[in-house]
């Protein structure tokens, strides 16, 4: 792996760095994930991004001002 803004190889610290760095994100991220998948067990909400709305949803409820 290289550091392009000094194009040289990375040192095996700076490499181990980069995967603790990489490491931490990934399990933040999941973390994340998994609240916003399984919410409050009283309360669950369920979220989910797409570029058109789900069957049965009214897509006028969405329009933008």
């Amino acid at each position: 792996m290289r550091n392009e803004r000094h194009d040289e190889r990375l040192s095996d610290e700076e490499l181990e760095l980069l995967l603790q760095y990489l490491s931490r994100f990934a399990n933040h991220d999941l973390d994340l994930f998994a609240l916003i998948q399984v919410g409050d067990p009283e309360y669950p909400a369920y979220v989910s991004i797409s570029r058109t709305p789900e069957a049965g949803v009214d897509p006028s409820a969405y329009r933008r001002p």
